[in-house]
């Protein structure tokens, strides 16, 4: 049994990572993130307008998402280190954390989409230019890095009901930083994904509670 796991482990973390190509841009995310090599998705209905369930995505902070913390404080390995999206506080909105301290808002369509990134590998002893914009992260290309993308968008679905989702895309610039990041997305992958579960299940939660 064990030699069959350690088998397993080896062949996920060595197994070919494929880039995936978007052809027909259909949303922000398309343009900023049309080549990427790593993904995850989740979705749920919510009962309420979609201008309520856009507010509610900037209001949700981490107290009100279960587990947050404890997957955070795992996903940064027990550390305290400074405020940042995984170590937010409990009176400030994920969102506003997150675009305050690593996060780049890329794009805004309010009401139907919002989308952030973070470049998440970069050379050592490299400095991005400071002041960032979406161009500039756009256009970042060159080799040693990969950059994070994550939206939410909102898609009506009949009278005061809607449904949210949530995608996450990372691009790695050259076959070096496309497998130091693949070991990296294949420990934290499981709990990446429960996070976005109930991330969107806190949204959820306070905007039917605004509608009611």
């Amino acid at each position: 049994m064990f030699l069959a796991g350690a088998v397993g482990a080896w062949r996920v973390l060595h197994a070919p990572v494929l880039a995936n190509y978007v052809t027909e841009p259909a949303s922000k995310l398309d343009e900023f993130a049309p080549i990427y090599q790593f993904s995850e998705t989740a979705s749920i209905p919510v009962r309420a307008t979609a201008d309520r369930v856009y507010d509610a995505i900037f209001s949700v902070t981490a107290a009100e998402v279960p587990f947050y913390r404890t997957l955070a404080w795992v996903r940064r390995g027990g550390s305290s280190g400074p405020e940042s999206v995984l170590n937010p506080s409990d009176h400030e909105s994920l969102v506003r954390v997150a675009t305050r301290t690593s996060f780049l808002v890329l794009a805004e369509v309010p009401g139907r989409e919002f989308v952030m990134g973070a470049v998440v590998v970069a050379p050592e002893g490299v400095r991005l230019a400071s002041g960032p914009t979406p161009e500039m992260f756009k256009g970042l290309t060159r080799p040693g890095f990969a950059k994070a993308s994550m939206n939410f968008t909102i898609e009506p679905q009949g009278p005061g009901l809607c449904l949210l989702k949530t995608e996450t895309r990372v691009h790695a610039t050259d076959p070096a930083s496309r497998d130091l990041f693949n070991r990296y997305w294949t420990m934290i992958a499981p709990g990446s994904l429960l996070i976005r579960h109930m991330w969107l299940r806190a949204i959820k939660v306070r905007a039917e509670s605004t509608t009611r």
